[in-house]
């Protein structure tokens, strides 16, 4: 694959693919890393004359709520802040309009295209990559730089496929990313994972292969809520009973490297209350973990030479469920060690608690986790 720096871009219409699905609460953008980490790929295709169309997704679209709850242009408003060049706003995904504005695009100047997954109302038709509509934005420029890492592990219309009808190569944040991984690649003395989030079906195809290559497993969040479930009531908690079995034979074969909670903050008709794996009764809902469990997996952490953070222990958001997620990223910081922390909800928290002091943040979620699975990337490698 063909850095950046490769091609000449005067007079070139470049389509630029970033990842811009921010969090957003309350109208506000929580976190705008993922924005300010495509910076600098942007700002070099404008210092080298180039005409350029970003596209990029912002959430799931599923029905028409979707449309009107994730729109990029709050995006639009935050670049219009940080770049100093004319950005113009195309709320339509395709069709003469779209086609105009692009037309009207001067050297060094910026189109920023509505959500590519608007067309995910059509079939799915950017998420399950549909060839027609690849080949149509790609008819839309001449060279295609593709800079969303985080969605480098997905085979979409607006990367995967336009990189199959243009000359294509890697903006400077893939090539930051494949370089920062490394880290964890090729990882030195005791490796641990630290995963959490809310479904254990996200990240289950990734656990499977990461046992194998990791010293350490530590769970929090509705993955944990998963895994105790195999041997313990989990109440109200969110978890799947659909891959208990599957766990159930993960936790066999390692026993010595999966960690599992001891205990739980857990809340019960709006009060709070710490306790152990066995006293969850019916009508507790696991939140976050408790001060025994933070402690063995401090331990556990203070003899590792190369960490992963990927996701939150619990509910971090909500008072009273703070301490987990806060307390395994101090601790992560504190360390003489090598340490990565890859994904939006992880590092929404590093920011939330203003705990940022890792070897290398990864803007991806599960890219960083098939990267270190796989050692490749579907869409970079293909």
């Amino acid at each position: 694959m063909k850095k950046i720096t490769e091609f000449n871009y005067e007079n070139k219409t470049v389509i630029l693919r970033c990842d811009f699905n921010v969090s957003i609460k309350d109208g506000k953008i929580i976190s705008d890393e993922r924005i300010t980490a495509a910076l600098p790929t942007i700002k070099y295709l404008i210092d080298n004359n180039a005409k350029i169309i970003i596209m990029s997704h912002l959430g799931k679209i599923k029905n028409e709520e979707d449309v009107k709850n994730n729109s990029l242009y709050i995006v639009y408003e935050r670049l219009c802040e940080l770049i100093n060049t004319k950005i113009i706003f195309s709320s339509s995904t395709k069709g003469p309009i779209l086609e105009e504005k692009i037309k009207s695009l001067k050297n060094g100047e910026i189109l920023l295209m509505e959500n590519t997954r608007y067309e995910d109302l059509n079939d799915k038709s950017e998420s399950n990559c549909n060839m027609d509509l690849a080949k149509y934005w790609a008819s839309l420029g001449d060279i295609f730089i593709n800079d969303a890492f985080a969605m480098t592990h997905r085979k979409h219309a607006s990367n995967y496929g336009i990189s199959k009808y243009l000359p294509t190569g890697i903006g400077f944040l893939i090539e930051k990313e494949l370089k920062g991984l490394d880290l964890i690649i090729n990882p030195k003395g005791t490796f641990t994972i630290f995963m959490g989030g809310a479904k254990i079906e996200d990240k289950l195809d990734y656990i499977n292969k990461l046992l194998p290559k990791c010293d350490y497993l530590l769970v929090g969040g509705g993955i944990a809520n998963s895994f105790v479930a195999v041997n313990h009531n989990v109440g109200l908690s969110l978890y799947n009973k659909d891959k208990i079995n599957e766990l159930e034979e993960l936790l066999n074969k390692y026993q010595d490297k999966i960690i599992l909670p001891f205990d739980f903050k857990v809340k019960n008709n709006n009060d709070i209350f710490v306790k152990d794996i066995d006293e969850v009764d019916d009508q507790d809902n696991i939140l976050d973990l408790g001060p025994k469990t933070l402690s063995i997996y401090k331990g556990i952490l203070d003899k590792s030479q190369t960490v992963l953070v990927n996701g939150t222990a619990g509910k971090y958001e909500e008072k009273g469920f703070e301490e987990g997620t806060k307390e395994i990223l101090s601790k992560v910081n504190s360390l003489k060690a090598n340490t990565v922390i890859g994904g939006g909800d992880a590092i929404a928290s590093s920011e939330y608690f203003n705990l940022k002091q890792f070897s290398f943040i990864s803007t991806g979620g599960g890219a960083t986790l098939e990267y270190l699975a796989e050692g490749k990337m579907q869409c970079i490698d293909n």
